[in-house]
């Protein structure tokens, strides 16, 4: 049995990692933001699928490492709710709409940047007047999602596992940052 496909798998995975070197720049600007957050104020992380683990493991690690307030709300009897309420693309609007306050911050994880779920949270973060939005998308560079963004992490590929892993990879780095700051 070949192993052509793994190796292949690999290499394309390993080529599309070392581009993202283009944004420790960025994630050093996005730890300062964090850092400079006042108690009050929430850091919000929202995904869809893949990306809301992703997002549920961010927050568990911010609130816990970096101490700042940080949520998401992935639970199921909230997003079915507020789902079948106000419908499925206006649940995370309607989170920000009743929990978000000035100068929070808005993480919002979409591979294909085309959730219109993701979209109208970052429109209605802009209108109660965020601190920053900040995108983490994949797929076509022009995105909706990174169009409405501060701070825009793109990962060219159109592959969800790889965009997804990278995201995760970048958003760990930001967290690992924290704890090297503790040393």
């Amino acid at each position: 049995m070949k192993n052509i496909f793994f190796r292949t798998y690999l290499n394309d995975f390993i080529k599309l990692l070392s581009e993202q070197y283009q944004y420790a720049k960025k994630l050093l600007i996005l730890k300062k933001i964090i850092i400079k957050l006042s108690l009050k104020n929430k850091i919000f992380v929202f995904g869809n699928g893949g990306s809301a683990s992703i997002a549920n493991h961010l927050i568990l690690d911010l609130n816990n490492i970096a101490k700042k307030r940080c949520i998401n709300f992935n639970d199921p009897s909230l997003i079915t709710c507020f789902a079948n309420d106000y419908g499925y693309e206006n649940w995370m609007k309607k989170c920000i709409e009743k929990f978000g306050d000035k100068s929070d911050i808005l993480i919002v994880i979409s591979s294909s940047g085309e959730s219109k779920n993701i979209v109208k949270a970052c429109k209605l973060a802009r209108q109660k007047n965020f601190k920053k939005i900040v995108t983490f998308t994949g797929f076509n560079k022009n995105n909706n999602v990174k169009k409405v963004g501060d701070i825009n992490f793109w990962i060219n590929s159109k592959r969800y596992n790889f965009i997804e892993n990278i995201h995760q990879i970048l958003l760990l780095a930001l967290v690992d940052s924290f704890k090297s700051s503790q040393k």
